[in-house]
């Protein structure tokens, strides 16, 4: 049984990988800003001990590592900056290394590692070559585009008004994977070190372009949903980080080897970007936004 520091516990992919970690029978300790949050007394509920840390004090990192076998790591710099993002994550490798532990799994972003010029994934970059230079075993996770983001934001948006608004061309496919999926690889990860470490795996579970992507969003929802596509310009004045990566994926495009990844590694039970549309809640995340 191992005891697993989580970082972003309460988040998309920190809750997912401790579910799938308690779930396969092992310790995990929460590590959140906000430990008095439902999504950590979620947790709690389900035996993990959440426990209060803060990336820009190291001391609560420190104290939050001692006792653990292995964490997984995971940085963001949106409600933030870039800057703030490698800082932070510099701070959590440093303090990795300082306690000792035996494995690090950091979760980065597809293509992160290669000359992108987007600034969430140079961030992340900078990140990977810390760790890397740590002296702690490590494995890198870098998950494609994040399904997560079809039900939420502008998306959802444009989904009520049956528009699937998506800043890429219709033909252009994107390889996509939703937290569960890495959730359930990184507790993988976590559970064979041997067998990873050292080794840095782009993951992904589907690949759609927008187009069919907007056929399965109507099946989905039981709407009509047809793709536009959103221009970058538009983008652009909302965030220059996301223009940059949208930019990316219509002219490089994030190449996964998902034939290679359900060959291998069969007991993630990855999910098509059906299976995960067929899960949501469409009537509730469809009702009218409530006018405050």
């Amino acid at each position: 049984m191992l005891t697993v520091a989580v970082t972003g516990a309460t988040g998309a992919q920190g809750g997912a990988t401790a579910r799938a970690l308690l779930k396969a029978g092992h310790r995990v300790r929460a590590l959140t800003r906000r430990s008095d949050s439902p999504a950590a007394a979620a947790l709690r509920a389900l035996g993990a001990e959440v426990r209060h840390a803060h990336f820009d004090d190291r001391a609560s990192l420190d104290a939050a590592l001692i006792g653990a076998d292995c964490l997984f790591a995971v940085t963001t710099p949106f409600g933030t900056n870039t800057a703030t993002e490698t800082r932070q994550g510099a701070a959590l490798v440093d303090a990795a290394a300082a306690a000792r532990l035996g494995h690090v799994v950091f979760t980065s972003a597809a293509h992160a590692d290669r000359d992108t010029g987007v600034p969430h994934y140079e961030s992340k970059r900078l990140i990977e070559r810390r760790l890397r230079g740590s002296g702690v075993p490590w494995t890198v996770i870098a998950p494609a585009a994040f399904m997560e983001n079809y039900a939420s934001g502008w998306t959802l948006d444009g989904l009520r008004d049956g528009v699937f608004a998506w800043p890429m061309p219709a033909d252009r496919p994107l390889t996509l994977i939703p937290a569960a999926d890495i959730g359930a690889f990184a507790a993988l990860v976590l559970q064979r070190r041997d067998e990873f470490t050292g080794q840095r795996i782009d993951i992904a579970s589907d690949e759609r372009t927008p187009d069919q992507m907007a056929q399965i969003l109507t099946t989905a929802t039981g709407r009509p949903i047809t793709h536009q596509q959103m221009p970058l310009e538009y983008v652009r004045t909302r965030s220059k980080d996301l223009a940059a990566m949208f930019d990316y994926f219509t002219t490089v495009g994030l190449d996964v080897d998902l034939t290679a990844l359900r060959r291998d590694h069969p007991e993630v039970g990855w999910h098509t970007f059906a299976d995960w549309s067929a899960a949501q809640d469409w009537p509730a995340l469809l009702s009218p936004p409530a006018h405050h």
